[in-house]
């Protein structure tokens, strides 16, 4: 049966890799079957920057790593497409302002080209994506279509929510936005 792609950019990754392990490359549903993916550019990016090397040490681990090593596919053509679909996203984003990064734009890029929902809390990215018509889902979004599908139980979504909290490291919209889509109020931090 063949499964949908979809890309997480750095944030979704992070908030979610190390409690839903292993997160790639894994099916999951029954009569629709998705398939979770980051960029290669997210390892760049880990590398480049000390402050999420410090905050997320755990990615660096070898069981991380090689969840990561399995990159979606991107045929020569899609790469051509890519890299000149780059400069015109990244202008437009700087000519509206957007604090939106390289490794973000390249995401938004790679997903706007494979026609594929990226999954992205930055609500830079999301007014850049909806600018080009880039399918996006929220992580909490990501989290209502596993528990949806029984790839997880609510209780892991309450406890990495509880995390998120206590690490201070909530999405935009966070208490809306868990309510709507699980019906409850948010845990408290723990």
């Amino acid at each position: 049966m063949a499964h949908t792609n979809i890309l997480l950019d750095s944030n979704a990754y992070f908030r979610l890799a190390r409690s839903i392990h292993p997160l790639l490359n894994q099916e999951f549903g029954d009569t629709k079957r998705y398939r979770l993916y980051v960029i290669a550019d997210l390892e760049k990016e880990f590398a480049r920057s000390r402050r999420l090397q410090n905050k997320f040490s755990w990615v660096d681990a070898q069981e991380y790593r090689d969840n990561r090593a399995c990159k979606i596919q991107i045929s020569r053509k899609e790469q051509k497409v890519i890299k000149q679909t780059y400069d015109y996203i990244a202008n437009h984003a700087r000519s509206e302002g957007l604090g939106t990064s390289y490794v973000d734009i390249m995401a938004l890029v790679t997903a706007h080209v494979l026609d594929i929902q990226i999954v992205t809390d930055d609500q830079d990215m999301l007014a850049l994506a909806d600018a080009f018509g880039i399918a996006t889902s929220t992580t909490l979004g990501l989290m209502h279509l596993m528990l949806d599908t029984k790839h997880i139980e609510m209780d892991v979504v309450r406890q990495i929510c509880e995390y998120w909290q206590y690490e201070r490291d909530i999405p935009a919209n966070f208490r809306r936005d868990y309510s709507t889509l699980f019906g409850e109020e948010p845990p408290p931090p723990f």
